[in-house]
């Protein structure tokens, strides 16, 4: 009962810092230029009389949504960063921690029952990201993606990962020094994911490696790279490289690899807050 009462105390208190109204009204704004650019861009490709044939509008669309995935991506990911960063090195610095900690509650229930108002929020706003992106292709060309559940759950255990990462941070750092270490290791699995990919592409296996390694040291980009991957057309996967992919796809070991290290941030987190000095 006491996590669940700090899950949604947390969830109000971004609801009234309006860092979750201004996160909505983002994601509405790009679910409107990119329903409306959908439309004009299928419209335009149907039109033509010399136009692509079915097998090829398919390859279009499944190319235009996961362009739009890939922005709902770096949009959660963004928002389980921002939201978190400072909700426990914040709370520590102003003090209003003792508020709690000086309760009958446990340290491990105020990281857990924060983790948990955060999982809702995050898991709401990719139901209408990436849901809404769904719809969208759907309802203007009729087209559905393969495996869209399952891309969508690599999307949400990629935004818990960052979290609980988040929140281990935030439990030895400051909230300037924990949003660097965050966006820190999201910029190394970003960069490293890239070099991955080209390096796959000109058959260049230091360059892969150089990938893999960046993926071990925090697995954000490559549950992408498997999300998008179960999410792209069969044309693109038989072709073996695409924009949003690479020839050298994640394996299921790496998805086991991201479950396991979003928990154990989530261990972490609740193991340094109940170890610091207050």
């Amino acid at each position: 009962m006491t996590i669940i009462i700090i899950a949604r105390l947390t969830f109000r208190e971004a609801a009234r810092r309006k860092i979750l109204l201004a996160a909505l009204l983002l994601g509405l704004v790009y679910l409107l230029i990119y329903g409306v650019g959908y439309y004009y861009v299928n419209q335009e490709a149907n039109r033509s009389e010399f136009g692509p044939g079915l097998l090829e509008l398919n390859q279009i669309r499944n190319f235009l949504f996961m362009a739009g995935l890939y922005v709902v991506n770096f949009l959660t990911v963004m928002m389980a960063v921002l939201t978190s960063v400072d909700t426990v090195s914040g709370e520590i610095a102003s003090g209003t921690i003792h508020t709690l900690v000086s309760k009958p509650v446990q340290r491990w229930q105020i990281v857990f029952g924060k983790w948990l108002g955060f999982v809702c929020m995050l898991t709401l706003y990719l139901l209408l990201m990436a849901g809404g992106t769904v719809a969208l292709v759907y309802v203007i060309s009729g087209y559905l993606a393969p495996n869209v559940l399952r891309g969508m759950g690599l999307l949400w255990i990629n935004a818990v990962l960052l979290l609980g990462v988040s929140l281990a941070g935030g439990a030895v750092l400051s909230t300037l020094a924990n949003g660097v270490l965050v966006f820190g290791l999201y910029g190394i699995a970003f960069v490293g994911g890239w070099i991955e990919q080209i390096g796959s592409f000109i058959q260049n296996q230091t360059a892969v490696n150089v990938g893999i390694i960046s993926s071990l040291i925090i697995p954000s980009e490559a549950l992408w790279k498997r999300a998008a991957f179960e999410m792209q057309s069969p044309l693109v996967t038989t072709l073996g490289f695409s924009p949003f992919t690479a020839a050298s796809m994640p394996s299921q070991i790496m998805v086991f690899y991201g479950v396991l290290y979003a928990i154990l941030a989530l261990l972490l987190a609740i193991a340094l807050f109940r170890r610091r000095d207050l």
